[in-house]
């Protein structure tokens, strides 16, 4: 075994296994959403939208993540649905995060259901790493309500692999010996960023296992599919960085990213995401009572693709409006049309030292967007994050709204 030992913690149906948990808590007789054919996104009554999370009952009917729910209705006219509530789940991705910090101090939380543990040298507190990885799952599902699979390898790649065996509930090795056993075997299409397109490829060259992947010369890949060709036949051998970070060097930045659980291919609905997490960011930023003056977007396409564009503004600022504004712009400059698995918004050369360059309308608008946009965060810190929201979220199921008050909402999951 390797001398590192690293935990990937992946949420089984986090939005659907949240969304039962929190159900569960506000009505002790409410149905179990995981024990039935059920899903998570869009309108039950208008039957429209995208399957967000599906359960392993609705997943016998053949039902995916991310197909519109007119054919999930197809596959299962007895599904029931219930919309996302965002404000739930973050609440809960946030407990879960919590709860790996009190096994080891190096937790980098991959996405909003997923985290890798970096458990290098923790034998000697908690034991073997295997058997120890089980105590653990059994404490999330006891502690949280729901279930988890956790991976075990010796870097980041393999430790993702292992964590996509079967499911639930479960806990699987993939350690370097037990590559030509566990992973050669697998599909091209499993390995991590080899998407539809590329697997395509690799297929019509005659590569249609990871073993075969990882035999086929190295020269024709990296030939045929550049940097990315290096990036997979690395993979393809068991072959990634396993350094972890748990936290970006303080007070030089703020930012957000979201694993979105279906492609996004229109514009508009990627700057509503945009938007979130700009509100997020902008929030940071006030809290800390520092400005910043450079902003990025990072887009992660479908086939694992990267795109980033970067720009320094005329004035340091914290207002959420001009973060997005210039995010929606970087946007735009950066997209190249393909389906969007991945959002991120950065923000850098944060200071304290407030300087402005605006013209003197715009002075007077951001001087406003800013008392507005605090008033907001008091709001928000007082009230709860639901209790004031944008209208445009409304009508995308973003805004974690339901008909229940705000505050009994958060008693009711600090209580579990």
């Amino acid at each position: 075994m390797s001398s590192s030992t690293i935990y990937h913690i992946d949420v089984n149906s986090a939005f659907l296994s949240w969304q039962s948990c929190y159900d569960i808590s506000i009505d002790a007789n409410a149905v179990d959403l995981r024990t039935i054919p059920a899903a998570i996104g869009g309108s039950q009554e208008m039957r429209h939208g995208i399957v967000l999370a599906k359960s392993t009952s609705a997943k016998a009917y053949g039902i995916q993540t991310g197909e519109p729910l007119v054919n999930a209705y197809r596959k299962c006219p007895s599904l029931v649905v219930k919309q996302p509530d965002f404000s739930v789940y973050v609440e809960y991705s946030n407990r879960f995060i919590k709860l790996l910090h009190e096994h080891t101090p190096i937790v980098e939380q991959y996405s909003i259901d997923e985290a890798y543990c970096d458990m290098t040298g923790m034998e000697l507190l908690h034991g073997n790493p295997v058997q120890y990885a089980n105590r653990l799952r059994k404490e999330i599902k006891s502690h949280l309500g729901f279930t988890v699979n956790i991976g075990v390898s010796s870097n980041k790649l393999l430790a993702k692999m292992a964590s996509d065996f079967t499911k639930p509930d479960k806990v699987h090795t993939l350690f370097p010996s037990e590559i030509e056993e566990k992973l050669w075997p697998l599909p091209v299409e499993s390995l991590f960023y080899v998407g539809k397109s590329t697997a395509a490829k690799l297929k019509s060259l005659g590569i249609k296992t990871i073993g075969a992947l990882a035999h086929s010369d190295y020269n024709v890949i990296k030939k045929t599919f550049k940097k990315h060709g290096e990036v997979i036949w690395n993979y393809a051998n068991g072959i990634a960085p396993d350094t972890l970070s748990d936290m970006p060097a303080p007070n030089k930045g703020y930012g957000n990213s979201l694993t979105i659980h279906f492609d996004v291919t229109d514009a508009d609905t990627a700057k509503k995401f945009l938007l979130s997490l700009c509100e997020t960011v902008g929030e940071r930023i006030r809290l800390d009572g520092v400005y910043i003056s450079v902003v990025s977007v990072t887009i992660v396409d479908s086939e694992f693709g990267h795109r980033s564009k970067q720009t320094t503004l005329d004035s340091t600022t914290n207002v959420t409006e001009l973060i997005y504004q210039t995010a929606c712009h970087l946007f735009d400059a950066a997209w190249n049309k393909k389906p969007i698995r991945q959002l991120g918004v950065s923000t850098s050369h944060a200071s304290e030292q407030k300087y402005e360059q605006y013209n003197l309308f715009d002075m007077d608008k951001y001087e406003k967007l800013s008392k507005l946009n605090n008033a907001i965060d008091n709001i928000h810190t007082k009230y709860g994050k639901d209790s004031i929201i944008r209208a445009c979220f409304l009508d995308n199921n973003m805004s974690g709204k339901t008909s229940l008050s705000v505050e009994k909402q958060r008693k009711k999951i600090k209580k579990q």
